[in-house]
């Protein structure tokens, strides 16, 4: 096909989100690899620790063992602590240059983690095989258009009585702005904040909320807390 009359054609609901894709990321995976690559930028999350709700988890007997995915796993911080407290983890991330760094640290600690470089929307698994999914941070970079597809992979991957618990920003930490603005701007301005309602009207349709909170700040260096992010523990409807 010559030109973009007959290349370009929108013919079923597919079609629609493969055009706002199109749209809407450009530039995204070169902006992570490049985001990533000096790993001494004072970025809270650079630290080789995990999130204070996560700890929560596993201090309140909520999470014991089993198989866990990490998705947007970042440099690994999280799936290495949950490797360290008996957890088959796997943790994945679509920018090479995060899951470099991740196997470099897992390496060097000695911790058994699986990176794989890859999108949520390419990670292919067994049906129901994870007592535990993770999303620190990722939500809000979502597109919306592609919110309902990513919900639906985290209710197809996970274990009937598994939990999925995500953080994500509040209005504290993300763009105040609406869905709609998302494709007016051509931009995420950065990740999306959310209110408690707007949170809540995305999830409660898919999921049980089990505890909804803002995460507690942190002022112990081995701990990640910022008070600018939602935490939302999750059951299968």
């Amino acid at each position: 096909m010559s030109n973009a009359i007959d290349s370009e054609i929108v013919n079923s609901e597919d079609d629609i989100l493969i055009m706002l894709d199109s749209l809407m990321e450009k530039r995204e995976n070169k902006w992570w690899n490049d985001f990533y690559s000096n790993k001494d930028k004072p970025v809270p999350f650079f630290e080789n620790i995990p999130d204070e709700n996560l700890i929560s988890y596993f201090d309140s007997g909520i999470l014991n063992k089993g198989k866990a995915l990490d998705i947007g796993c970042g440099n690994g911080r999280n799936s290495l602590y949950l490797a360290q407290n008996g957890w088959d983890v796997i943790g994945i991330d679509f920018s090479n240059t995060t899951i470099e760094w991740a196997i470099e640290t897992a390496k060097a600690s000695s911790i058994n983690v699986d990176f794989l470089c890859q999108s949520i929307f390419e990670f292919e698994n067994e049906l129901d095989s994870f007592d535990f999914i993770y999303d620190s941070g990722c939500f809000h970079h979502i597109k919306p258009h592609r919110r309902n597809q990513y919900l639906n992979i985290i209710l197809k991957y996970l274990k009937k009585d598994g939990y999925f618990a995500m953080t994500c920003f509040n209005l504290k930490g993300g763009a105040n702005i609406s869905d709609y603005d998302v494709y007016r701007d051509y931009s995420m301005h950065g990740g999306l904040g959310f209110t408690e309602y707007k949170l809540k009207k995305i999830l409660e349709p898919y999921f049980e909320i089990v505890e909804f909170r803002e995460m507690k700040e942190s002022y112990n260096d081995n701990v990640f807390g910022k008070s600018f992010i939602w935490t939302v523990l999750m059951k299968k409807k």
